[in-house]
């Protein structure tokens, strides 16, 4: 009777769960981590339906060797709404395959390695949350990198071969967050940024290439974070008026900017007009500076290269002293006493 009754109810929780649908099973399995989904998808063929219509949830799927790159091809199929992938690279003796216009002489040092298919992760149309690209070896173009209408995130650090123009983040229309470093050939404009211009909140770019003036994103509504210190980004830190950047919570700028970090004065009478821009905009935001930077003034200094040497530089030498000032920011104390 015990075995009966024990039977009975196991066909009665079979029918129940065949009872529930499709979009139901989808929208349970979205509870559940990735692996787990994967596992499900074998048991019948509703639910390895249901798996496909999964949004899996904000966990990272890291590509960093073979096996996981193999689970991914699958996944491409079985879970394409995919909502957050790292990539790098796959290990030794393994590459992806060159994309458009490629470094000649990388191809052919890499000719001999296994080769594998990037252009899969293009299936991943529901990407949203983000999209990391680190240490990888990509040679060349990859337009399809670019072109995921829900992206949030992006993050590209470390891929000197990857190829690309800030103009292609016009494929990414949702983007939010922008983290760009050390990427040696991409190349653009800030100006191209101007297509996300309502919904930018960071960007973070440390690639020399990149030019234009950072007063093109003076009025983006939402950005709260801007760190240009590696570029080659120009302008100047007193053309911000009191209604630039409305939103803006931390500000780095290289030295390319005047006033930027690491700038070079021609003449010590300059200074005044850079301490108030910048003391207008402490006002305003407080923490807008990083505490070591304004603790030694951005890094200012007196020119003093041999091609545009200050007329107010001091040469140091065995018989002349260090010049007698030094720049730096403090805080005005009390006057009483």
């Amino acid at each position: 009777y015990r075995q009966w009754r024990t039977t009975r109810e196991d066909r009665n929780s079979a029918s129940t769960a065949n009872e529930v649908s499709g979009d139901i099973v989808a929208i349970i399995f979205g509870c559940l981590p990735l692996k787990d989904i994967m596992r499900m998808r074998g048991v019948c063929k509703k639910w390895r339906e249901a798996a496909t219509k999964t949004f899996a949830p904000m966990t990272d799927f890291s590509v960093n060797n073979v096996v996981n790159y193999n689970a991914m091809r699958v996944m491409t199929i079985t879970q394409p709404n995919l909502q957050q992938l790292s990539i790098s690279n796959l290990g030794s003796g393994h590459k992806y395959i060159e994309g458009e216009d490629p470094e000649e002489y990388m191809a052919r040092y890499t000719a001999n390695c296994t080769t594998h298919d990037i252009n899969i992760i293009s299936n991943f149309r529901k990407l949203a949350a983000v999209l990391e690209i680190e240490n990888v070896y990509l040679n060349g173009r990859f337009p399809f990198l670019f072109d995921f209408p829900l992206l949030r995130e992006l993050r590209i650090t470390m891929s000197s071969y990857l190829k690309f123009d800030l103009g292609m983040l016009s494929g990414l229309p949702l983007l939010k967050e922008l983290k760009l470093s050390g990427n040696h050939r991409v190349v653009g404009n800030l100006r191209s940024l101007r297509v996300l211009k309502d919904i930018l909140e960071e960007v973070e770019i440390s690639c020399h290439f990149i030019e234009g003036n950072f007063m093109d994103l003076a009025d983006f509504p939402r950005l709260k974070k801007l760190d240009l210190r590696h570029t080659s980004v120009t302008g100047d830190v007193r053309d911000i008026g009191e209604n630039d950047f409305p939103t803006l919570e931390s500000l780095d700028l290289p030295r390319t900017v005047c006033g930027g970090v690491g700038y070079e004065f021609q003449l010590i009478s300059e200074v005044p007009s850079f301490m108030q821009a910048i003391y207008l905009l402490l006002q305003r935001t407080p923490t807008l500076f990083e505490k070591e930077t304004l603790r030694i003034a951005f890094y200012w200094r007196l020119a003093g290269r041999i091609l545009e040497c200050s007329p107010d530089f001091y040469d140091f030498e065995s018989s002349c002293p260090f010049p007698p000032f030094r720049l730096q920011i403090i805080q005005a104390g009390s006057r009483l006493g």
